[in-house]
């Protein structure tokens, strides 16, 4: 079997740790150094599902969505495969080196979108991103971390509390959808989402089409 090559390793601002680019063949992975594998280009249905389903969701063909976490790009390729031609997506990723990952090798796998004319991206926390005004979004995309109880940057801990659940809502619009990636189940994190006003719908969604690990995405609407 060919053996993985490191390519590249980037450290996360903050004291996050250190994230590590391979590549074996025409699969690419991305580590967090001591803890295991964040992502695969092998397997990434949750990620297409999570920016689909919120499009679906949306009133208007041409939202200005906040995507948090670029990753290895999938879930910003589903989004713009499913938005208009006048649609604004910021991208807001917190490891410059992810950014020039996807400019670089890593682009081929969801097929350059960084190069869409519709995409700007902020190096930097999401949570800079949010706090820009008020009734901003139609959509919100969290693809941050592994989930609100899977941490792997403490810094998240603000995005999945009540103050970054407030904020998130008061910067969508009326109708406007939150919609928050989870490697796994979060009860609270349901309550929280509840208690600050939104209406919610769990989904879950396989890894890899109807095969693979199950997740779970919230998808939390501003009421009209």
């Amino acid at each position: 079997m060919t053996p993985w090559k490191l390519l590249d390793s980037a450290t996360v601002p903050g004291n996050g740790g250190k994230l590590q680019l391979y590549q074996r063949g025409d699969e690419f992975s991305i580590k967090l150094a001591g803890r295991g594998e964040l992502m695969s280009s092998r397997v990434h249905g949750s990620e297409e599902a999570l920016a689909e389903q919120t499009c679906s969701r949306l009133g208007t063909a041409n939202p200005r969505v906040l995507i948090g976490g670029l990753g290895m790009g999938f879930t910003l390729a589903a989004a713009l495969a499913h938005c208009g031609e006048q649609a604004a997506i910021t991208v807001a990723e917190l490891v410059p080196a992810v950014v020039a990952w996807n400019r670089g090798p890593l682009g081929v796998c969801a097929g350059y979108p960084l190069r869409d004319p519709r995409v700007s991206v902020q190096e930097g926390d999401v949570a800079q991103q949010i706090t820009r005004g008020e009734q901003y979004y139609d959509a919100i995309v969290l693809d941050v971390d592994n989930g609100p109880e899977g941490l792997t940057h403490k810094k998240n801990n603000w995005l999945y509390g009540m103050d970054g659940l407030n904020a998130m809502y008061g910067a969508l619009r009326p109708g406007g959808v939150l919609a928050v990636w989870s490697a796994g189940a979060a009860p609270e994190f349901m309550q929280r989402l509840h208690k600050v006003g939104f209406e919610v719908d769990e989904v879950k969604v396989r890894a890899h089409g109807k095969k693979g690990a199950r997740h779970i995405i919230w998808f939390a609407r501003v009421p009209e």
